[in-house]
């Protein structure tokens, strides 16, 4: 199937000429190839960048038509007698802005050899925006609503749709993955590239996967950091999150069962997650401050999910079994902390026009089964959101063409790199990428990070760099390990009681690496 015309580029056609030749047909993306680049500072806080403006078809099918502006930025190699041409990044989303993350790759390996590319995509920041209207809320944030609440947040979610289809209809069904890989490659046109080496992160896994299918003979290198499961597009992969947050849960308590003489929450798995429900059952019926039976669940999510936090997230349900008083609730405080970094993580940019680039299912009664059952069995991380109705359930529009569907033909093998306790990206994604695209797999195990390359696993980053700047792939299947779980001895081997310390939660968290980026 012709995706757009400048796939037929190597047709041969015939002239009826008294002398019979064969020509390539002209480029009908021509003027979006050959227009010129004026590089300048980028602005503010990526003054170290340089950056430009390009334009590209609204519509490929018609690049004649209408056209949107797409804003890129560069750090040029550092070592130029080393260079071995760009590397385009994305940070993932869908709707991220790609415009900072030459500036968070700086210091890494990468760029002694390569002109780091950042793009804002269609629809982001610098580039042509959609800019959706907000609709008003109208669900309460309950991690554990009522039944008599499901359709609250039916409509919420149809009420988003409708308010995005009026401000922003006219683009967006154009704002897609293959248009957004398709613009990657004007970008590379424009820089003179014959070929771009890749690294994605998240969304920009399956970015960078769509792009190679597009595009095989212009890809090298790529590296696709916690990763996209390529059956699960879109829906399916929102409702593995919250089966992932609940299996970080459930290793933690396992882990907090074997210390049940610091911690007295229990001495299994399951004993811990009964004190942990006990908990949650006071805060719905007894709030400290502003920490409820919500935010709890939030807490619950993010803390087992990232290992370091273990020993503080078991004093948190401790301090609140224990009965705290808004006045010196140290528990209610740390587990804010937690809680707000998982809602940060819901939501972003053109989240609700690229996700819906898939068929999502519309009965309405299939959404409040799941959400009957997410709300009993995976609470946790705020799970009921993932099985919730989005804006998908109602899109108001069609789009032009089906998710292409990926595969590896033409293009060298690349890395995928897959942490176990991943939740935006649950583990089973990385496996599933690397045997569809014949890629070899890094598992970072006992890691929750999402985003890991350049995060501080210097197993990873070694892997990633010898790869991207010496061509030099690892394993077939190899491992790094993760950031180390605390060290609390194990009941009988001693030790004193750990004490909370809300802010080395926060420091760890701002620490994150990628995952902890804006």
């Amino acid at each position: 199937m012709r995706r757009f015309p400048a796939l037929a580029l190597g047709v041969v056609a015939l002239l009826t000429t008294s002398t019979a030749a064969s020509a390539d047909p002209p480029d009908p993306l021509v003027e979006f190839h050959s227009q010129p680049v004026k590089w300048a500072p980028c602005q503010g806080k990526l003054a170290e960048l340089e950056c430009a403006r390009l334009i590209a078809p609204l519509d490929y099918t018609k690049p004649a038509g209408d056209k949107i502006n797409l804003t890129i930025s560069r750090k040029k190699a550092v070592a130029a007698d080393r260079r071995r041409g760009v590397l385009f990044t994305n940070p993932g989303g869908p709707g991220g802005s790609g415009l900072g993350l030459p500036l968070f790759l700086g210091k890494s390996e990468l760029v002694q050899v390569y002109d780091l590319i950042g793009i804002d995509p269609r629809g982001v920041g610098g580039s042509t925006a959609l800019n959706c209207r907000a609709a008003p809320a109208i669900a309460a944030p309950e991690s554990r609503p009522a039944d008599g609440e499901f359709g609250k947040w039916a409509a919420e979610a149809r009420e988003a749709e409708e308010a995005c289809q009026k401000s922003a209809g006219g683009i967006r069904q154009f704002i897609s993955t293959a248009n957004t890989a398709r613009d990657m490659d004007v970008v590379r046109a424009v820089l003179g590239e014959q070929k771009i080496n890749y690294l994605g992160y998240s969304y920009g896994t399956y970015l960078g996967a769509v792009y190679g299918t597009l595009f095989p003979n212009r890809l090298d290198r790529s590296v696709l950091d916690s990763a996209v499961h390529p059956e699960w597009i879109w829906h399916e992969q929102f409702r593995q999150q919250a089966i992932a947050y609940r299996k970080d849960v459930e290793t933690w308590a396992s882990w907090v069962g074997e210390r049940n003489e610091k911690f007295g929450l229990g001495k299994s798995r399951d004993e811990v997650l009964a004190e942990v429900e006990k908990v949650a059952a006071k805060l719905h019926a007894t709030p400290v401050g502003e920490h409820n039976r919500s935010s709890f669940d939030g807490a619950m999510g993010v803390g087992a999910r990232y290992r370091p936090l273990w020993s503080d997230l078991a004093s948190i349900v401790t301090k609140l079994r224990s009965g705290e008083q808004p006045a010196n609730a140290e528990g209610a405080k740390a587990g804010q902390v937690l809680a707000r970094t998982g809602l940060d993580e819901l939501r972003s940019g053109v989240f609700d026009t690229v996700t819906c680039e898939s068929d999502w299912p519309t009965d309405l009664h299939n959404y409040y089964e799941d959400m009957r059952m997410f709300r009993d069995r995976y609470p946790y991380g705020f799970g009921i959101v993932r099985a919730a109705p989005m804006t998908c359930t109602f899109r108001s529009f069609t789009p032009p063409e089906p998710p292409v569907k990926i595969g590896r033909n033409g293009y060298p093998i690349g890395v995928v790199v897959q942490s176990e306790g991943d939740t935006q990206t649950q583990y089973a994604s990385g496996p599933a990428m690397a045997r569809r695209l014949g890629h070899n797999l890094i598992t970072v195990t006992d890691e929750g990070k999402h985003g890991l390359y350049n995060g501080g696993n210097k197993c990873v980053d070694d892997k990633v760099n010898r790869y991207l700047v010496d061509g030099a792939l690892p394993g077939s299947s190899s491992e790094c390990t993760g950031d180390p779980r605390p060290e609390v001895p194990k009941d009988g081997q001693g030790g004193a009681a750990p004490t909370l310390s809300p802010e080395g939660m926060q420091t760890y968290l701002d620490g994150r690496g990628f995952s902890a980026r804006p």
